[in-house]
C-alpha cells in the first residue's frame, strides 16, 4: 500500500531518537507498516542503515538484530550445542506468509507488533530472550520478552523515539531440550495456541502463547507429573484470547492438551 502523506525517508541514526517528532514511524522490513492506511505518518526512519550483524553467536548466546529477517533467522544453522535452536524453523515456519514476507518481515517487527500470535515472540520467551532497548538520551535498557510484551499490540517502547535493538537468546536456554505445538483454526490460519517446553537437566519450563494475550510461562524445578500441571495451569488463572481465530474455551483446551502433551514429550529426557 502506498503511504501519501509520507514526506520524507531518511537513514536511522541516535540522533534520530532524541530528534523524534510527531508523525516519525522506524522503518525495517515495513511488511506492516505498509500493509494499512498510516494517515499520521510524515517521515519514515529507515532502520537498516544501522548496518546491525542480523546474527551474532558467542559464549553467552545468541543476538538477533532487530532487523533480522524470518529468512536470514530460517536459514542460519546453530552450533551443535544448541539442540534449542530446533524451535527456530519451527517458529518461523508458523508465520504464514509469501516469499516476500519471508524475505522482508523482521524479527524485531513481529516482536514490537506484540500480537498475541506473534512466532518470533513465542521463540523468544520460550528461551528466556531479552530485549535491549534503545531510549533517549542514549541510554540503553533491558527487559525479558515476557515483560516487552504488555499486552495485545502494546510492547514497553513507552518514551517517543524508542527502539528495540536487539533480543539475545542466552547459551542456558539454548542447551535445553525443547518440544513444541501449534495449532490454527483453519490450517493456514493465524495461531490459535503455541505451546513449547523446554527441559534442563533437572527443571522444566512452559511457554504459553498464541491462546493469551501476552506471553507467560510455567516453571516447575523438576518435572511435574500430571496432576501437578493440572493443578500449575489452574492457580495460574489464564485469561484466553477472544478474536476470529479461535474463541477462548476452544484456546484452553488446545493449551492444557499440548502443555500436557509437551511435559509428556520431556518427561524422560536426560541432558
Amino acid at each position: 500500500m502506498d503511504l501519501t502523506t509520507v514526506q520524507e525517508i531518511a537513514p536511522a541514526n541516535r540522533d534520530a531518537i532524541e530528534g523524534w517528532r510527531p508523525g516519525d514511524a522506524w522503518l525495517a522490513g515495513g511488511t506492516w507498516l505498509f500493509s494499512e492506511p498510516q494517515p499520521d505518518v510524515r517521515r519514515l526512519l529507515d532502520l537498516t542503515a544501522f548496518g546491525w550483524p542480523a546474527l551474532t553467536a558467542s559464549r553467552d548466546g545468541l543476538e538477533i538484530a532487530a532487523t533480522c529477517t524470518l529468512a536470514e533467522l530460517a536459514r542460519w544453522r546453530a552450533p551443535a550445542r544448541w539442540p534449542a535452536s530446533a524451535l527456530i524453523p519451527e517458529c518461523c515456519h508458523a508465520l504464514l506468509g509469501s516469499f516476500k514476507v519471508w524475505n522482508s518481515a523482521t524479527v524485531g517487527g513481529n516482536v514490537c507488533l506484540a500480537l498475541p500470535a506473534g512466532p518470533m515472540t513465542s521463540l523468544a520467551a520460550a528461551l528466556d530472550g531479552v530485549c535491549t532497548i534503545w531510549g533517549p538520551e542514549h541510554t540503553i535498557t533491558e527487559h525479558s520478552v515476557l515483560d516487552f510484551i504488555t499486552g495485545p499490540g502494546e510492547n514497553a517502547l513507552s518514551a517517543p523515539g524508542s527502539v528495540l535493538r536487539s533480543l539475545h537468546l542466552p547459551d542456558a536456554a539454548l542447551r535445553c531440550r525443547t518440544a513444541f505445538r501449534q495449532h490454527s483454526l483453519s490450517p493456514l490460519g493465524r495461531s490459535a495456541a503455541v505451546v513449547i517446553a523446554r527441559r534442563s537437566a533437572t527443571a522444566l519450563t512452559i511457554t504459553i502463547t498464541a491462546s493469551l494475550p501476552r506471553p507467560a510461562q510455567l516453571r516447575f524445578d523438576r518435572p511435574p507429573s500430571a496432576e501437578e500441571l493440572r493443578d500449575a495451569l489452574d492457580e495460574a488463572q489464564l485469561h484466553y484470547y477472544d478474536d476470529v481465530h479461535g474463541d477462548p474455551e476452544w484456546r484452553e483446551h488446545l493449551t492444557r492438551m499440548y502443555s500436557e502433551e509437551v511435559r509428556r514429550e520431556l518427561e524422560e529426557y536426560k541432558a
